[in-house]
């Protein structure tokens, strides 16, 4: 588990992650459960080659889904990170 691309699931691109990623220089990622603030950190320095200064994560409890009848089904739970960069550090998305 403690390879970068096992750890960063992806970049998620919505409209408050672009905006945070133009006023504060944050970025948005969904990662592994099971990671911690320090290996998010020292995954996205590998990845990207940027300095990170903070990293925030959020558990999310996957939604009840209703299957065919009455059966109810559920999504995955998931862990967001927001990651702020350096000053002068960018990532590029395109």
């Amino acid at each position: 588990m403690n390879e970068p691309t096992h750890l960063i699931r992806n970049i998620r691109l919505t409209e408050k992650g672009s905006l945070l990623g133009e006023k504060h220089n944050q970025y948005v990622f969904r990662v592994d459960s099971r990671a911690n603030k320090l290996q998010i950190k020292q995954a996205i320095e590998e990845l990207f080659g940027k300095r990170v200064v903070r990293v925030n994560t959020c558990q999310y409890a996957g939604k009840k889904k209703r299957e065919r009848r009455a059966d109810f089904g559920r999504r995955a739970h998931w862990k967001k990170a927001v990651v702020t960069l350096a000053a002068g550090e960018k990532i590029e998305l395109a």
